[in-house]
């Protein structure tokens, strides 16, 4: 009887782990474009620090997330407890900041022109410390805002399913981003001083050059991918947030047969960046309307 019972819960057991494996899965999957705009972000952060700083900086960082998710995971779980209903207009605010950063990420140096030399610019000697402590400060700042929407999409995923699993699905992926995210950044931003170690060696040689040529090209596409991304994930959140326009766009898309991924795909583009564009454009109106008011 003992054994039975023993038995019966090892398959419970092995029941809530395939459940929240699959489930993990489908919100791996749905926050990819966040997961690709945090990684081409962070590594752009710790851009400009002195050479062997720049692990401790990323471990840094990574500590920040680890502590912003212990506060996001809770107050998911405890407004998916509490109030459910909020799941909706969490995740709809989600994709529409979303679709604004990719907007906003296209358009500064028309809005901001006078930016462009001062991200570029080199910190003073002195101040390297300061500015180490500066970067880690608005790196964790930036992951706080990208972990909001991770753990906010992924509450959606699971916001049907029991208690448990929603505890199981929510903790492994805010573990498994972190640790995907901030081991991808250390071995980018480390990338090109593998490769130059291997040129200065004459160990492989080839490879090195590689490393060295590949480093900025990587970086660029991470820049260009993530920006796509905000537009794909955060209209395609909207999209569905909006009953007549999903199904439209899921009429075109039974329409075009095996090209309905592409077409989806295109509507939830489309929307993204009509929308990013419109609230960037309702942002700046506010801002230049507030500061003519305090003139």
């Amino acid at each position: 009887m003992a054994g039975t019972s023993l038995l019966a819960l090892l398959d419970d057991i092995a029941t809530v782990l395939d459940d929240v494996s699959a489930m993990t899965k489908v919100a791996a999957k749905k926050t990819a474009g966040v997961l690709g705009d945090d990684l081409a972000l962070n590594a752009q952060q710790v851009t400009g620090v002195v050479a062997d700083r720049e692990l401790p900086v990323v471990f840094a960082v990574a500590k920040g997330s680890f502590v912003n998710k212990l506060i996001l995971v809770p107050a998911a779980l405890a407004i998916s407890a509490l109030a459910p209903w909020l799941i909706g207009p969490l995740l709809m605010l989600g994709g529409a900041f979303l679709c604004f950063e990719g907007a906003e990420k296209l358009l500064h140096p028309l809005l901001h022109p006078g930016d462009a030399h001062a991200r570029t610019a080199e910190p003073p000697p002195q101040d390297l410390q300061a500015y180490e402590a500066e970067k880690v400060k608005g790196a964790v700042r930036t992951d706080f805002i990208l972990s909001a929407e991770i753990v906010a999409i992924t509450l959606g995923v699971v916001a049907d399913a029991p208690f448990a699993r929603q505890v199981g699905v929510l903790s492994a992926v805010a573990v498994l981003m972190t640790l995907g995210v901030y081991g991808l950044v250390a071995g980018i931003v480390k990338m090109d001083d593998a490769g130059l170690h291997l040129v200065q060696t004459g160990k492989a040689k080839l490879l090195g050059q590689f490393l060295l040529g590949a480093a900025p090209v990587l970086m660029r596409f991470l820049s260009v991918a993530g920006t796509a991304a905000m537009f794909l994930v955060g209209g395609g959140i909207l999209t569905h947030g909006i009953g007549p326009l999903h199904h439209q766009i899921e009429a075109w898309r039974e329409a075009a047969g095996g090209l309905g991924w592409l077409v989806g795909s295109v509507s939830d583009g489309v929307v993204g960046v009509l929308a990013g564009a419109l609230i960037v454009a309702v942002v700046t109106l506010v801002g230049k309307l507030r500061g003519a008011s305090h003139a």
